[in-house]
């Protein structure tokens, strides 16, 4: 069983949502690079200049059914094109723009069909039901006299949300369900981030049913340890303003969280992402770094860790965030780069699409990066900018080789990280061939060869 799915099956009955969330119908958008900005922002459809997103392709034509992951990924589309550039920068207390807790449920919706394989979607009305059903039960239970001050509401608040309900904080890369909210609705254990779009809705649900009378914010902790509470707006210092999370932001911690925990290469330069990636194609294949050794640059462990991902990615062996998830973490370099954030998501998918053989959009989302940050104006970091180019060196060398066939090395790279999906080929005796496809079809996860 997949660890983002919950024992949610007892929340299936429908019932009637306190506060329905509307939605309306709008043109699926696409990711394309304004030349008039600094960063990949959505365009609507007719642009010239769009980029494929190769995740739910590249499943598909190794035989991967990806219905439920696009349903849920248009979703996501969808809430995100209602964020325009005011409400991307209003506090998430407030009800303005895109639907917080059904966009993060549709992001969860769409890594539990990468990975579970299950034929039933997940259940996302029924989880916006218990967001419901827990301001109601607040009101119930812990509702304060309509004259009591702003700071008794909050209180009480708090103390129903993290005592009497017993949410609490817990470590993202203990528990990769601490990083999708119906796993966090369910087990009461979260990030901070999860944690303060819990609250967020609870306010707002307490506001459009009359209960809460004044301007409440989110105290978002910047630590390790600190819950997210509830203030008065009206008492907020300027040195509140650090932590008050905006509905963008709130989307781009949670799809970073993701990106983080499952990146396929954990070990490494501590704080780049990409030079974890590129220092794992230095280790197990060729150097890419000039002038650097494997043997003298790098200890052990880097070598060690680099070769297992490496062995890992090309035989599925998936167990918990901390040995990473290709497949998720391509689905949050997606959504990043569809949420419109900054140039390095592209530069961190083209290095993943690297290791997954799919060198022909590697090489264009490399050059789509190194056009852009040309007229970027922040400072770039000249070490990453001087791998990005060698990177890009080795892609176009292996486009022109002119043994490389188009037999497409992706395509063998899924099937190869099925490590549940049985094939028929292994098996000589029909018997057992039958039998085999009855245990896949069960769902088991198993691998069956007879010799």
């Amino acid at each position: 069983m997949s660890c983002l799915r919950a024992p949610w099956a007892s929340y299936l009955t429908p019932k009637l949502s306190i506060s329905k969330r509307f939605q309306k119908p709008l043109a699926s958008p696409f990711f394309c690079l304004n030349s008039a900005s600094d960063s990949p922002e959505l365009v609507t459809t007719g642009s010239q200049n769009s980029l494929r997103l190769i995740l739910h392709d590249s499943l598909e034509s190794a035989g991967i059914d990806t219905r439920h992951a696009r349903s849920a990924r248009e979703e996501f589309r969808q809430q995100v094109a209602r964020l325009t550039k005011i409400d991307a920068e209003t506090s998430i207390t407030i009800s303005r723009g895109a639907d917080l807790a059904r966009t993060a449920l549709h992001i969860a919706a769409e890594d539990d069909s990468l990975v579970s394989h299950s034929s039933v979607p997940l259940p996302v009305e029924a989880f916006v039901e218990r967001l419901d059903d827990l301001s109601m039960e607040f009101c119930s239970l812990y509702l304060p006299p309509s004259e009591a001050p702003p700071e008794v509401f909050l209180g009480n608040l708090d103390r129903f949300f993290y005592v009497h309900k017993g949410f609490c904080r817990t470590e993202m890369m203990s528990d990769a369900r601490a990083l999708y909210l119906h796993s966090v609705l369910t087990c009461r254990s979260g990030s901070a981030v999860m944690l303060s779009l819990i609250y967020s809705e609870m306010l707002k649900t307490l506001r459009v049913c009359g209960f809460l009378d004044f301007d409440a914010e989110i105290y978002y902790p910047s630590d390790f340890f600190s819950l997210p509470s509830g203030y008065q707006r009206q008492k907020s210092k300027f040195s509140d303003q650090p932590h008050i999370l905006t509905s963008k932001s709130l989307l781009v911690e949670i799809l970073r969280n993701l990106k983080d925990a499952f990146w396929p290469f954990q070990y490494g330069h501590p704080s780049s992402l990409f030079l974890r990636a590129a220092y794992a194609a230095n280790h197990v294949f060729a150097p890419i770094i000039s002038g650097e050794s494997n043997s003298k640059s790098y200890g052990g462990l880097e070598m060690a860790s680099a070769k297992a991902a490496q062995h890992r990615l090309g035989r599925g062996v998936w167990t918990n965030a901390r040995f990473g998830d290709m497949r998720r973490a391509l689905a949050a370099c997606e959504r990043l780069i569809i949420l419109g954030t900054e140039l390095e998501e592209l530069r961190d998918y083209a290095v993943l699409l690297y290791h997954c053989g799919h060198y022909e959009d590697c090489s264009e989302y490399l050059k789509l990066y190194q056009s852009a940050r040309m007229s970027a104006p922040y400072v770039r970091d000249e070490f990453e900018e001087d791998i990005v180019k060698k990177l890009e060196a080795r892609v176009n060398l292996i486009l022109a080789e002119k043994g490389w066939s188009k037999q497409t090395f992706h395509e063998s790279f899924w099937n190869s990280t099925e490590p549940w999906k049985l094939n028929p080929r292994w098996i000589k005796n029909d018997k057992l061939r039958a039998y085999g496809r009855r245990i896949a079809d069960a769902g088991f996860r198993i691998r069956l060869v007879v010799k």
